[in-house]
């Protein structure tokens, strides 16, 4: 499971931190904790797409600001 968290742009930034923020070269490090946002989407995808979060092997999170504010889920099947 990868997890992308996509945070909105904060109201005091410059032209010159949106650029980087949207660039990815200025990462969001307040809360809420990336642990957090993996357990909220994986067991909110029990029964949807898997039976159970207890069958995800590996998580990979990751925040970024973005435009519009978003989760993006992947998720690989493997055999």
């Amino acid at each position: 499971m990868e997890i992308k968290i996509y945070r909105p742009l904060l109201k005091s930034f410059s032209k010159k931190k949106t650029a980087l923020a949207l660039a990815g070269e200025l990462r969001p490090t307040s809360k809420p904790d990336l642990d957090n946002y993996a357990k909220i989407l994986a067991d909110g995808l029990n029964e949807i797409i898997y039976k159970d979060d207890a069958q995800i092997i590996e998580i990979i999170v990751e925040k970024f600001y973005g435009d519009p504010p978003r989760a993006e889920v992947t998720l690989t099947h493997l055999q």
